[in-house]
């Protein structure tokens, strides 16, 4: 798995325990919604720490506690 796609799995993971949709969290968080959109389709790659952290602030949640999961085990080498 990528970072990228441990990304997206654990966005998707933190909606469903608290039962909000995408684009409750982008209201959380103070972002358009297709930001969070972007972040979990193809167009991008790299989603950015300054967006997960906002993601995070609309969670109440730490960027620590965001990474806390079993998906950023063992993840892909992203260089090759």
């Amino acid at each position: 798995m990528t970072v990228k796609q441990a990304v997206e799995k654990r966005i998707i993971e933190l909606c469903e325990e608290r039962n909000i949709a995408i684009n409750a969290l982008a209201n959380l968080a103070g972002v358009a919604p297709s930001t969070f959109y972007s972040m979990l389709n193809e167009k991008s790659q790299n989603p950015g720490v300054a967006s997960i952290k906002k993601l995070c602030d609309g969670l109440e949640i730490s960027i620590r506690e965001f990474f806390d999961s079993d998906l950023f085990d063992d993840l892909e080498q992203e260089i090759k």
